[in-house]
């Protein structure tokens, strides 16, 4: 076991990916296209209802990518992405050249992910942007718009001595499904120098690409000492998402950590399993928050909003209210991503 496993998922992934360090969500890659044009396109039925959960998630949002916390800013472009909210995507286009390196690099994500090729030429420029994480991630998105010369930078990036930079191309490289990039994931996976955020990501790329190989990987972050590393490995195996990933997330809904149990409960709502419902509702019928500090608080209801988003059943989504209205902004953020996933209003 590497030494430095017993760090806290923040250090564990060093922030190298702002968008995921907290939230622990792998929902980037479900937003569709028919999902985007029917939130463009339909009426919103709560145009008269100013204090629906859909109309307070959505000011939620709104504000959010223009607080002075770049986290904050990080966090709301990874939610318009992932749930489609296609009519924020000029603001998107805008934070392509806000100042914070990591900012840029979720709203260039977010650009690719949706293929919003209406901000193309201004995706290109970041293709010399003095962080190469940015550069990375114009060149994944340029290729998602259909300029695929553009993955080679993919291919250089992942052999960085920069674990950061590192790290996030062998994200990238997951997401590019493309599946050349197996090779080289598993010598970022296995090189001596590579950091404890460069092996996870490697490892959850891989599952991305549906490499069976990977599941003994993951298996083994599963069974860590440390819980951390347990979580990190739950988000893995949704990813994974194969009939052996459900069967091993089930086991951990019975871990003995609260967050471990929560991020399982998540990943197997977005399998379809509503199994984790009863770890979710036990944070507010057994006041399981009650002895936390505030950062382990503010993670947990995080973890639970996402959760909710993810299984989506009504005795869970009754609670999403009084979560949009949570003191943490983070915790706000994340109900209000649960309230798209889940559809009400």
């Amino acid at each position: 076991m590497r030494k430095s496993e017993n760090k806290s998922i923040d250090n564990i992934k060093l922030k190298f990916l702002v968008i995921r360090a907290l939230f622990i969500s792998y929902l980037l890659l479900n937003s569709g296209c028919n999902g985007i044009f029917q939130d463009s396109n339909a009426k919103d039925s709560n145009t008269l209802n100013p204090d629906s959960p859909k109309n307070i998630a959505n000011l939620i949002i709104q504000s959010a990518l223009s607080d002075p916390d770049p986290q904050v800013r990080s966090q709301a472009i990874e939610v318009v992405a992932s749930t489609g909210r296609i009519m924020l995507m000029p603001k998107i286009q805008q934070l392509l050249e806000d100042e914070y390196a990591p900012v840029r690099f979720a709203a260039v994500l977010a650009i690719g992910d949706m293929e919003y090729s209406i901000a193309k030429d201004t995706v290109a420029k970041l293709l010399r942007d003095t962080d190469a994480s940015v550069i990375a991630a114009a060149a994944y998105t340029m290729a998602k718009l259909g300029s695929t010369e553009y993955n080679r930078i993919l291919y250089s990036a992942i052999n960085s001595q920069d674990q950061t930079v590192r790290a996030n191309a062998a994200l990238l490289l997951g997401k590019s499904g493309d599946r050349n990039a197996i090779k080289p994931l598993y010598w970022a996976m296995q090189d001596k120098s590579s950091e404890d955020k460069v092996v996870y990501q490697a490892a959850e790329s891989l599952a991305m690409l549906g490499d069976l190989a990977i599941y003994p990987k993951l298996w083994s972050m599963l069974i860590s000492a440390y819980a951390d590393v347990r979580v990190v490995g739950v988000r893995a195996m949704g990813v994974f998402g194969t009939r052996q990933a459900k069967e091993a997330l089930a086991t951990m809904l019975e871990d003995n950590i609260l967050e471990v149990r929560l991020a399982a409960a998540g990943q197997l709502g977005a399998m379809g399993d509503t199994s984790g419902e009863s770890v979710v509702l036990s944070v507010f019928e057994k006041d399981r928050t009650i002895s936390l500090d505030t950062e382990t608080n503010q993670r947990v209801y995080v973890l639970t909003a996402l959760a909710i988003g993810q299984i989506k059943t009504p005795k869970l989504t009754k609670f999403l209210p009084q979560l949009l209205k949570n003191e943490s902004k983070f915790v706000r953020i994340a109900a209000a991503k649960a309230v798209f996933q889940s559809g009400i209003e």
